[in-house]
């Protein structure tokens, strides 16, 4: 029994010195709080934060996960906004009684575009899942609409 408190003991002590020690120390501090921003979905503030962390301590690893994975993350928020575009400026070019041959091909690039952008998107484990599968959403949408551009 002794023991067992005495190593209950321990374990705390070593709690509240971590604590202390990312508490105190800077990088680590902005490390949390960059974390918490990509929790809450703020990719930009959270990799701004995780820079400033890397740049003052260049062996925090948490600082260099969160930087790449706002990273991965921005992408992903760069494509979803770049197909929400596509798709209006595409359904501004369909509400049209014809459709031209310059707009076809138009439509046809834009969608190669896009299909070939979300190619070279790599998600991660910690990657939001809601982006992927938004992400997937828009992917399937411009492959439908390049299939009945070119039939």
């Amino acid at each position: 029994m002794n023991a067992k408190v005495l190593i209950s003991v321990f374990a705390m002590l070593m709690l509240m010195t971590m604590s202390l020690y990312f508490y105190t120390h800077l990088s680590y501090k902005k490390s949390i709080q960059a974390k918490y921003y990509y929790a809450i979905g703020d990719y930009e503030e959270a990799y701004s934060l995780a820079k400033e962390s890397f740049g003052l301590d260049l062996y925090n690893r948490m600082a260099t996960t969160i930087m790449a994975q706002s990273t991965t993350s921005l992408k992903y928020v760069k494509y979803i906004n770049q197909g929400k575009k596509y798709i209006r400026d595409i359904g501004a070019i369909a509400e049209h009684d014809s459709i031209s041959d310059a707009d076809k091909a138009k439509i046809k690039l834009v969608c190669e575009i896009m299909i070939d952008s979300y190619i070279k998107l790599a998600p991660s484990v910690i990657t939001d899942k809601e982006l992927v599968s938004e992400a997937a959403r828009y992917y399937a949408k411009f492959e439908k609409l390049l299939e009945k551009v070119n039939s």
